[in-house]
Formats: C-alpha cells, sequence, structure tokens
C-alpha cells in the first residue's frame, strides 16, 4: 500500500497555514504546518515529507535563508509562496533551488496542481511530458543521469545542481541544436500551470554556465541567440 502524500507547510499565518491544510486533508494529503524555522527544523527532526511549502515572508530566518539552508542539507522540493509585487524574490527562490513557487492570493485548485506536477517530475521526470524513458545523457565528457537526478562532470565529480537547474539542463539535453525561445524553456522546466516568469529562466541559465561551461562568458555549450533565446550546441548522446 502506497504511503499517503506528506507536506511541512512553513507559514506564519495561521488562517493561510490551516486553509492550505484543510485542503489539502481533502485530498488525502497529510500536512503539518510550522510557523517559523525553528518549529520547521523541529519536524524535520522528528519526520520526513515528500514536499516543503514555504513562506518568504517569515518572522525570523525568512523564506530565502530557509531554502538556501534546506537545499544544502536535504533533497525535497519545495514550493514557495511568494507576493504578488516580489518578482526579485521569485529569481532569487529559483536561483537558491525553490522547484515552484505560488503567487499570493493564490487559487486553492492551482496550489494543488502545482504540488501534483513537481512530484511527478521528481517521482519520474519522463512521465510528465509522456517521453520515452532515457536514463542519461552525455554530451562532452559529461553525464546527465534522469533516474537520479546527477549530473557528473567529466573528471567523475557530481555537480550539485538545484532541481530548477537540473529540470533546465535536462530540456536543454532533450534539444540539441534546436533554439529555444524563453517561454518554451518555462514550458519545458515548470509546466503548462507556471506564468510566463521569463527572467528565471535567464538566471536559471547564468547559474547552470557557472556550473558546465569551462568559461561561463564564454559560453560554448549554452549560447544566446539575440531576441530569440537559447540553443544548446554540443552533440548529445542517449545512454
Amino acid at each position: 500500500m502506497t504511503a499517503p502524500t506528506s507536506i511541512l507547510i512553513v507559514e506564519d499565518d495561521a488562517e493561510i497555514g490551516e486553509f492550505i491544510s484543510l485542503y489539502l486533508a481533502a485530498h488525502d494529503i497529510q500536512t503539518k504546518v510550522a510557523a517559523n524555522a525553528q518549529a520547521m527544523d523541529a519536524a524535520f527532526s522528528a519526520g520526513a515529507y515528500d514536499l516543503l511549502i514555504l513562506d518568504l515572508n517569515l518572522p525570523g530566518e525568512d523564506g530565502l535563508s530557509i531554502c538556501r539552508r534546506v537545499r544544502s542539507e536535504r533533497r525535497i522540493p519545495i514550493i514557495m509562496l511568494t507576493a504578488q509585487s516580489a518578482d526579485i524574490d521569485k529569481i532569487l527562490g529559483l536561483e537558491l533551488g525553490a522547484d515552484d513557487y505560488i503567487v499570493k492570493p493564490f487559487n486553492s485548485r492551482e496550489l494543488l496542481a502545482r504540488i501534483r506536477a513537481v512530484l511527478r517530475r521528481i517521482e519520474n521526470p519522463d512521465a510528465v511530458d509522456g517521453r520515452a524513458l532515457r536514463h542519461a545523457y552525455l554530451f562532452s565528457g559529461w553525464r546527465v543521469d534522469v533516474l537520479a537526478r546527477e549530473v557528473v562532470a567529466p573528471c567523475g565529480i557530481k555537480v550539485a545542481m538545484t532541481g530548477a537547474e537540473f529540470d533546465l539542463l535536462h530540456a536543454l539535453c532533450e534539444n540539441p541544436h534546436r533554439v529555444l525561445t524563453r517561454e518554451q524553456l518555462i514550458n519545458m522546466t515548470h509546466g503548462p500551470t507556471t506564468g510566463p516568469f521569463e527572467r528565471s529562466i535567464d538566471v536559471l541559465i547564468s547559474r547552470l554556465r557557472q556550473k558546465i561551461e569551462a568559461d561561463p562568458k564564454k559560453p560554448a555549450f549554452i549560447q544566446t541567440v539575440r531576441s530569440e533565446g537559447y540553443i544548446f550546441s554540443t552533440h548529445v548522446a542517449r545512454a
């Protein structure tokens, strides 16, 4: 019997936390609400969770700091709750390792859809859009292991990737030598429920170049096509 999904919600607004908890419980998802970073740490110490919903505006340690710390300590998908006008926070959240974000005030159905989409991507990345299962991609000595969600450099060292960075590299490996617009990359990496937040792709491209390019300022793999998007200019083999 499959264990029910368990989600930790870090939200200092008790009403919002209770609303999310009750709605998800009605869809057979177990939840625990923590009001701050200290309560979150205690919850992690007491049990395991499948996903973290993290508000950015928290007392004490803020959501961005928590996101950075959690991502360095554990492999758990993170959905961030952001304010309508906090564009820079959305960018930083994705850069620090969040898998998705949702803007307050939000529709409960949209939140549920995003949770399910993130969990599907984590559990089986190739099942999201119906592609045939491919275990790994190879390019210029690099290995991208889809099932393990690991990236191994030519020297054999594993390169740490955030969930968003890995999804972006995966999408590029799927489409070598093809110009991809920012909107296409958003749809490939975050799914159709995510709005066209194009600047986040530019940030992720920059971060990815820092990790896989010999000279990020003169990229050999991920090249910019002016006024169009990006192209992955290298031969990719499937293993």
